[in-house]
């Protein structure tokens, strides 16, 4: 295989993202609900997934017990829906670039649930152990500057809009947030990635009792499309306002339900299983650069210091965290490579499973698909 494989699948989808925050701020901006929007985005995705699922999978669909079954409905609950519509709120309220700074925040979350629930520690005394806790520190410190400090702001590279024409957009695009409705909209996404966090950390659980990936994010998908409509009927209870038109809405939904689950979700695993988790990771802050310069072309949003110095924050929390989990790795390694000699079959055995296992949530959790 192409040395040049992983970095190009890793760039691909970076822009997919990019294209996914960018895409859906605009058919916010054009009036859509951020409600209805997820329903019809799980829709699509259910659309896409359900048929490979029954052609590949049907012998292993009437295998799941009820119990798995009130799992996976649970999970599609806590991750697809209550963490996908808190990020669209949040978009809504404030800016696709605040969406994908904070994307960055993501795993450092994930690591300390994983903390807390005892499936990951941290020693103070090591190396490993006082960057994950700096890193931590600097994720704080960056949604804190992005919620309470705007600062100047910079000037739309574009001002004529390739997305988001027409009377409703140009309102919404003039009319900057409060500072109430900034505030609001960085919590709302901080909470929905502390949801996604959680997720990912319950669903490396749910993989080691169920590991059939496909069965597992179709059913999901379709949970989640039931309590999404549910949500959205709540929410907009004027169905005339459901119609998709021919604008960018209709292609946000496209994109997000058949390019992000279709397309980036393959591509992920791919790139995941040659270079690893890690190494996709890494490139999240690009996907953050890349957003700021789209956003500010294609919407004219006008970007402000504080959400560039708190991405920079967050994303600097993203490598710290990422740093001493390599370190731990490495040191994990080295000291059985150092005492291998020593060691009888069954416990190099038990060793390798627990690396295993630890492989299998760092994936989950840092390798997730997105949320808008």
């Amino acid at each position: 295989m192409d040395a040049k494989t992983p970095y190009i699948l890793a760039s691909i989808v970076v822009a997919i993202y990019t294209g996914m925050y960018v895409i859906s701020k605009a058919a916010f901006n054009q009036g859509m609900n951020s409600f209805v929007f997820v329903f019809y985005r799980q829709a699509a995705a259910s659309l896409l997934l359900l048929p490979v699922a029954l052609l590949l999978e049907r012998k292993n669909v009437r295998s799941m017990s009820f119990g798995l079954i009130l799992k996976l409905f649970f999970l599609a609950l806590i991750g697809s829906t209550l963490g996908t519509n808190l990020c669209n709120a949040s978009v809504t309220l404030t800016s696709a670039t605040v969406a994908s700074a904070t994307g960055n925040s993501t795993p450092v979350i994930t690591f300390c649930l994983a903390l807390g629930l005892r499936m990951e520690v941290v020693k103070l005394r090591s190396i490993s152990g006082i960057t994950k806790v700096t890193g931590v520190a600097l994720c704080l410190a960056g949604a804190l500057v992005i919620a309470l400090y705007t600062g100047p702001s910079v000037s739309p590279v574009n001002h004529h809009r390739a997305f988001g024409r027409g009377a409703h957009a140009a309102a919404h695009g003039l009319k900057a947030p409060s500072r109430g409705t900034w505030i609001i909209g960085t919590f709302l996404m901080l909470l929905s990635n502390v949801t996604w966090s959680l997720w990912m950390v319950l669903q490396a659980g749910l993989l080691k009792e169920y590991p059939n990936k496909i069965v597992i994010t179709t059913s999901q998908c379709l949970f989640s499309t039931m309590q999404s409509f549910v949500v959205a009927a709540v929410a907009e209870r004027d169905f005339s306002k459901w119609a998709l038109k021919l604008d960018v809405s209709l292609l946000a939904v496209a994109y997000t339900g058949f390019l992000v689950t279709g397309v980036s979700y393959y591509l992920q695993a791919w790139c995941v299983q040659i270079k690893g988790p890690v190494f996709l990771a890494v490139w999240n802050p690009l996907c953050f650069v890349l957003t700021i310069f789209c956003s500010s072309f294609f919407l004219g949003e006008i970007v402000h210091l504080g959400s560039i110095v708190g991405g920079i924050l967050l994303v600097c929390g993203l490598y710290c965290v990422l740093w001493g989990k390599t370190m731990e790795i490495q040191y994990v390694e080295f000291g059985d490579n150092t005492i291998g000699g020593a060691q009888d079959g069954r416990e190099e055995k038990n060793h390798q499973q627990k690396v295993l296992d630890k492989g299998q949530q760092e994936e989950a959790s840092i390798a997730a698909p997105g949320r808008v």
